[in-house]
């Protein structure tokens, strides 16, 4: 979604998805809602963070971890020393019954979608490492 919103507002950003234990298949309803708000899904797949760390591999300037238990875990070590924050939401595949997890993943979508937003407002290309640490964090408190 943030490859979506870069391109739509011009911006040089770069976005890589993927977790500490993928299921190998995308969540359905996840592609659903990103799919209604017009999102091009085609070409991703469920992978691990494991591909990002390697030998040539990109190089991340920021990480931002999503899922509620990801605070917790411990990440790997990230080349080049980004910037990590952590955007929590709740898991929107435990919520109970399919209309209750349509509703619970479009929210999320909305609700991510909203900080991606004020992400991209950044001007990215010229701060300092500590400045977008302190922007990100702001984001999290709005």
């Amino acid at each position: 979604m943030l490859n979506h919103w870069a391109r739509k507002l011009g911006r040089d950003v770069r976005a890589f998805s993927a977790g500490s234990a993928p299921s190998g298949r995308l969540n359905p309803l996840a592609l659903e809602v990103l799919t209604a708000a017009c999102v091009d899904v085609s070409g991703y797949r469920s992978k691990s963070w494991d591909e990002f760390v390697g030998e040539g591999a990109p190089q991340m300037r920021i990480v931002i971890t999503v899922c509620d238990s990801a605070a917790a875990e411990q990440c790997p070590f990230w080349p080049g020393s980004p910037v990590k924050v952590h955007w929590g939401y709740a898991d929107p595949s435990n919520a109970p019954g399919d209309d209750a997890k349509r509703q619970a993943f479009e929210l999320t979508r909305q609700a991510i979608g909203y900080r991606m937003l004020q992400l991209l407002e950044l001007p990215l290309e010229t701060m300092e490492n500590a400045e977008l640490q302190r922007a990100l964090q702001a984001i999290v408190r709005s």
